[in-house]
């Protein structure tokens, strides 16, 4: 993914965006990454299924040093993957059980998703606003055989906070169990050393930290365990054993339409993912815009609701206004106005906001944010 492969574009002729997207995706992209999809390409082309194999390569390498793993790209949003990866993983088998750990919505979701494919399932939950007691999560292992697999989101971003895989990961392969990492907002954005965590499947979207556009998920399974997942899906376009048996022997084709335009603008993320200077060099941009972003929200008298030390520099959620002049849509307007979008609060038991610091968001663009902040705030 080294030679940029839209050379002809003049980014120029492309349009600004009329806002930047504080979120946690969709979020703000590159010209060039917007330009990548202005045109129309056939799924047969030899060049077109050539970049898609670069891709599966590549998201490998973000992942792994080894050769253990293999990446699997599914079309749909990031909850299609999850979906995808939950019902190829699991046996269909009523002695197999699915424990999901969950402290916010997309944790919820996953268990959610198991209901519906009649997965057996155990949930271990805690507080949105903390993570989870790892000693709770030892005795269950230990004490129900039965548990096949364990699921976790890496960043969950009801909140922003990040929960501890490191340590999760220690506890799951001591009992041998699967170790599922549901990474939407964090893959590309956060390091993830997937052979030092013993990750037996990962699940991003080309619309997070990647920083494409949405369209499709894609999965970086242990490739020993995905040969052991025939027939065990429940869905037949989100069976991830056959898409991957696809773009193995069909030389990166999909095995329905795949999206084309959204394919090439995330090839061209990738590439400036790279000149970025990789994840690491993304990964303390993405820690200074939120380090600015919190400082000046303090000083103009906010509150964070997550502790410091379980924050992530994805999103971070703040205490609404207690004044009777704040409304959540008069700030959002306002600030929209000033060419910034932010997030409502997903955290059911607090009144609060989201103001995500990923995409193409640099310190300046963080600074000129406080300042429309400070004249929007009039109580």
């Amino acid at each position: 993914m080294c030679d940029r492969l839209y050379k002809s574009i003049n980014t120029d002729t492309i349009p600004n965006n009329p806002y930047i997207l504080l979120t946690p995706g969709p979020l703000s992209t590159t010209k060039a990454v917007r330009g990548a999809m202005l045109r129309d390409w056939c799924t047969w082309d030899r060049d077109y299924n050539d970049i898609v194999q670069a891709i599966r390569k590549e998201l490998v390498n973000l992942g792994s040093k080894s050769d253990d793993y293999t990446a699997v790209l599914m079309q749909g949003s990031g909850t299609f993957s999850v979906e995808s990866a939950i019902g190829t993983i699991m046996p269909r088998s009523s002695a197999t059980t699915l424990l999901v750990l969950a402290n916010g919505a997309y944790g919820e979701r996953i268990a959610t998703i198991a209901h519906y494919l009649n997965i057996p399932t155990r949930k271990q939950t805690s507080s949105e606003i903390s993570t989870f007691d790892l000693e709770e999560l030892e005795n269950t292992l230990k004490n129900d055989p039965s548990i096949h697999a364990v699921a976790v989101v890496h960043c969950e971003t009801t909140t922003g906070i990040l929960n501890p895989i490191e340590a999760i990961s220690t506890i799951v392969k001591r009992y041998n169990k699967l170790f599922i990492v549901d990474a939407m907002s964090s893959f590309g954005g956060i390091p993830i050393d997937m052979d030092a965590l013993n990750i037996d499947v990962l699940i991003s979207s080309s619309n997070k930290c990647i920083q494409g556009v949405p369209g499709f998920g894609f999965m970086i399974f242990k490739k020993e365990l995905l040969l052991r997942c025939k027939n065990h899906a429940r869905s037949l376009s989100l069976d991830a054993y056959d898409q991957w048996e696809s773009m193995e022997n069909g030389n990166g084709k999909w095995r329905f339409t795949s999206p084309t335009h959204v394919v090439h603008a995330f090839s061209e993320a990738l590439i400036e993912l790279s000149l970025e200077g990789g994840i690491a060099k993304r990964y303390a941009r993405y820690q200074q815009n939120q380090h600015l972003l919190v400082a000046g929200m303090e000083s103009l008298g906010f509150e964070c609701v997550i502790d410091k030390k379980l924050q992530s520099p994805i999103i971070t959620s703040f205490y609404s206004p207690t004044s009777t002049l704040y409304t959540f849509q008069t700030f959002y307007e306002t600030l929209k106005k000033e060419g910034f979008v932010i997030y409502p609060g997903k955290v059911s038991i607090i009144d609060s906001f989201r103001i995500g610091t990923i995409g193409d968001v640099y310190p300046e663009d963080i600074q000129h944010l406080l300042k429309a902040i400070a004249k929007a705030v009039i109580w």
